[in-house]
């Protein structure tokens, strides 16, 4: 096996949480099991050994959910203490959490930092926008919670970045949420277009193509304005657009141009290729079955990277394809049993003509 990346819900997707646009709370609405409950100690043991048993160089391990910190502060005690006892071949370690911060206080915090986790906080922006869709299970708004865990991490020391849903209300008020964010001093952003239900809908939350472009603008002149006077806001995607007209690979999966296996491990050892497709017919095998040569082997593995490959014609004589690469398939309806054109697609090309040269121009610099 080559270096080795996993994405674990250890909760399954139980929340405390009730946000509008949850796309895994869609996503279990699709599964014969909807919750798969905690991970057992026993099935982390096997997910840990078998991870650093059979990986060649570096192993990542990241915990999403639902909410993750909902497994509890002993499971991931006992999670650090696995990978000591069975890192026999000494492979470098990556830890990650995204949470949603409501678990998160002094204790919490301080082994987080302790512990070198790279910590994914979850904030959609100034309390107006947040809490118009992240409320708890009493619908109320979580804003106020989430700045008291940031100001607990950063107390502890632990290294945190903020990620942000832009929704269709939020991406025109991107400014805000990007000042809000840069006062605060949380200079390591991503923000993830909201998405509609599988099913479609999502009237109110899920982002449009033209929202979606215009954002994209703001959002740039933003980050631009602010690298030109020396601060610097890691904004995940313009760095990969950056990387890309570098030559160098994107790190970010939806702008690789084909999709790639995340190793999705739900609470049960139950094992996906995705994030968005946590779902009966990907299910590719379990962790506790199945060494991960034979799940990447298995036909769901083989069927949901073939089906990646296909690229709507329209793109073949595109200007930006070499930038776009075709976006997330989660992005791409089924048209004629192919998927199809992106969604997004009108909003990457406004963008991509409006700050081409600019982006170039950074990436002229990192050349350099």
């Amino acid at each position: 096996m080559p270096p080795l990346s996993l994405l674990i819900k250890p909760a399954s997707g139980s929340c405390d949480l009730r946000c509008q646009y949850c796309f895994y709370a869609d996503e279990m609405k699709h599964r014969n099991i909807p919750n798969y409950g905690v991970m057992s100690v026993e099935t982390l043991e096997i997910l840990v050994r078998r991870s650093l048993e059979e990986a060649e160089g570096m192993v990542t391990f990241g915990f999403q959910g639902g909410e993750p910190t909902l497994a509890g502060l002993e499971f991931y005690e006992t999670f650090c203490r696995l990978v000591r006892t069975c890192n026999q071949k000494n492979l470098p370690i990556q830890i990650a959490i995204q949470t949603n911060g409501m678990r998160i206080d002094r204790q919490w915090a301080e082994f987080l930092a302790r512990e070198r986790f790279l910590v994914g906080l979850s904030l959609d922006g100034p309390r107006s926008v947040h809490d118009r869709c992240r409320v708890d299970v009493r619908g109320e708004g979580t804003f106020k919670r989430v700045l008291e865990a940031a100001g607990l991490l950063e107390q502890a020391g632990a290294e945190f970045n903020i990620l942000t849903v832009l929704t269709e209300q939020g991406a025109r008020e991107i400014g805000r949420i990007y000042n809000f964010l840069v006062s605060r001093g949380y200079l390591y952003q991503q923000y993830i277009p909201c998405l509609a239900p599988l099913d479609g809908g999502g009237d109110g939350y899920a982002l449009r193509a033209e929202t979606y472009g215009q954002a994209l603008k703001e959002l740039f002149d933003l980050w631009f304005a602010d690298y030109r006077r020396g601060v610097k806001v890691y904004n995940r995607y313009f760095e990969n657009l950056v990387g890309i007209l570098a030559g160098y690979q994107p790190e970010s999966c939806d702008m690789r141009g084909r999709c790639s296996l995340q190793y999705v491990v739900e609470a049960d050892g139950s094992v996906y290729p995705c994030d968005f497709y946590v779902l009966d017919q990907y299910r590719m095998g379990s962790v506790v079955d199945h060494s991960f040569a034979q799940l990447a082997s298995s036909p769901a593995a083989v069927r949901f990277l073939e089906e990646s490959r296909a690229q709507p014609k329209q793109c073949d004589s595109c200007r930006w394809r070499s930038l776009c690469r075709g976006g997330c398939r989660r992005n791409r309806p089924w048209e004629n049993g192919e998927l199809g054109l992106n969604q997004f697609c009108e909003a990457y090309q406004t963008f991509y003509a409006y700050a081409g040269e600019r982006l170039m121009s950074l990436a002229q610099s990192v050349r350099r």
